[in-house]
């Protein structure tokens, strides 16, 4: 019985993390990479740009033409091609001649720089230039942007867009990545329907459904959610499916010690708890075990105790499975109001952060609109009973759970 046995967090998460953990890598196309995560380094294949070319649209000339040109003194130089990006001259460059060239295009053999239509004025088939231009301007040379042979992105990154275009640039058209892990949500209790505005007596609308979903899907992996009557038998069978299909399961409710209770059970009778009854509120009666070698998260059934335990105990081992490795580092803010705390207990407070001041969310433990209301959790260690208005206290930002800025 959790009760009488409650263990510290930090030795909650100690064996959570000391449980063994598999990492899977797979070959993806790049179009699918996006918030991914990089399975090996990104050695540049190709220079990128692969050729010299023209950082403007304007002339390719030969600067040393320009050397006396100003607007007393007037060049005149003649256009003899034309080149489109895609394309490239067949004319070599002579003195006194000008090519007319697109941004991107490659600059044609000879020429050493590029004015800008805007810096010329185009009388008959000759621009007329009024300044010096200085060799080199406005080309973008061969291998500036990316070198072949260098590595451009390690493993371990999480893909973004932009990230995505660089390893394209570099000769990439598939990558390897880490595996999405892929999670089993077990949502217990016969009270449990799908949203409706017609409720039957003793029924409640499922919605950690949806927020479990999103969870796991914040966290970059695969959610399956499924749903169980609180019946031991049943219980057993989904555990005994899940670990075989997925990679971590994650149940809610059926984890305290009611008639109906049965998830503890069902995971002692397959595998082995490991731990039941947590010193935190909310959330107490969170588990954890093993079945099979894949890990068990039993979370509560309060939609606000399910989110608790998840970003605590469950999201950071997620993110783990994919080669990420992120602290949800506390910050210090002002108490804007006194904080009242259960001694004995971790007390995960949601509040609201404005202006550096916090203030804690004042609702019951399972009022689920507190969770929207907020944007922070404040934490108080076990030995405090109180921190008072104008006091430092630790918060952690919900937005730092991000994984990808």
């Amino acid at each position: 019985m959790y009760s009488s046995n409650l263990i510290p967090v930090k030795n909650a998460l100690k064996i959570i993390r000391n449980t063994k953990m598999n990492f899977y890598k797979e070959y993806i196309p790049l179009k699918d990479a996006n918030m991914r995560v990089l399975g090996e380094d990104i050695e540049v294949l190709v220079d990128v740009p692969p050729f010299d070319r023209s950082a403007m649209d304007g002339y390719a000339i030969i600067a040393e033409d320009t050397s006396n040109a100003s607007s007393s003194n007037p060049l005149y130089l003649e256009i003899i091609d034309e080149i489109g990006a895609g394309t490239e001259s067949k004319c070599t460059m002579s003195s006194g001649k000008a090519i007319r060239i697109a941004t991107g295009a490659p600059m044609p053999l000879g020429s050493n720089a590029v004015i800008m239509h805007e810096d010329t004025e185009l009388i008959d088939n000759k621009i007329k230039i009024t300044r010096v231009i200085l060799p080199n301007k406005d080309i973008a040379f061969k291998g500036e942007d990316l070198k072949k042979g260098e590595v451009i992105l390690k493993e371990g990154q999480i893909l973004g867009p932009h990230y995505l275009s660089v390893i394209a640039s570099s000769g990439y058209n598939k990558i390897k990545v880490f595996k999405k892990p892929k999670i089993a949500v077990i949502i217990t209790g016969n009270e449990l329907v799908e949203p409706t505005t017609d409720l039957k007596p003793g029924k409640i609308v499922n919605s950690n459904k949806f927020a479990m979903k999103g969870l796991v899907e914040d966290s970059l992996a695969f959610s399956h959610i499924i749903h169980c009557e609180d019946d031991l038998d049943k219980m057993i069978e989904k555990l005994k499916d899940c670990t075989q299909k997925y990679d971590v399961v994650i149940t809610t409710g059926g984890t305290a010690i009611s008639k109906g209770d049965v998830v503890a059970d069902a995971v002692n009778s397959l595998g082995e708890v490991l731990i039941h009854g947590v010193s935190i509120k909310p959330g107490k009666p969170f588990g954890f075990g093993i079945i099979n070698d894949k890990p068990i998260f039993m979370l509560s059934g309060y939609p606000v105790a399910v989110a608790v335990q998840f970003d605590i105990f469950a999201r950071n081992y997620i993110l783990k499975m994919q080669n990420i490795t992120k602290e949800f580092d506390l910050i210090k803010c002002i108490a804007g109001e006194d904080i009242k705390s259960a001694h004995g207990k971790c007390n995960i407070i949601r509040s609201k952060l404005e202006n550096n001041i916090v203030y804690p969310i004042r609702t019951k433990s399972g009022i689920n609109k507190s969770i929207v209301m907020s944007n922070c959790y404040i934490f108080v260690d076990e030995d405090t009973e109180i921190i008072k208005k104008g006091e430092e206290c630790n918060i952690l930002k919900y937005s730092s759970f991000k994984v990808f800025e």
